[in-house]
């Protein structure tokens, strides 16, 4: 559709990986408009204390700054699969300085 002054616009709607809220933006298609880069990491989940979350990538590095992902349902079942002694992989998504679990899954899978 064209715009005020006879450009066109692109009218753009997205949903955001971490809180799925839905976003829109209307711009002029001769601007440029950056585009997310979305990176994801398998790690090793070694601890679970509380809400805090010790990781460990393939070369055998830890990481503790990773926090229990916002989703309820996914929390309660990495706590069960920790509990149960399973050995999990979380997978931690990266995107516009966010980063968070998204998911998971049995290392023996």
């Amino acid at each position: 559709k064209t715009g005020k002054h006879g450009h066109a616009k692109a009218n753009i709607t997205a949903l955001d990986i971490f809180t799925g809220k839905k976003l829109e933006e209307v711009a002029p298609t001769s601007h440029t408009l950056p585009q997310p880069v979305v990176k994801t990491a398998q790690y090793t989940l070694v601890d679970v204390d509380k809400d805090n979350l010790t990781l460990m990538d393939d070369a055998g590095n830890t990481r503790e700054d990773m926090m229990m992902p916002p989703d309820e349902e996914l929390v309660k079942t990495i706590r069960e699969g920790y509990e149960a002694g399973k050995e999990l992989i979380v997978v931690v998504t990266t995107a516009m300085g966010k980063e968070a679990i998204l998911g998971f899954k049995n290392a023996t899978q």
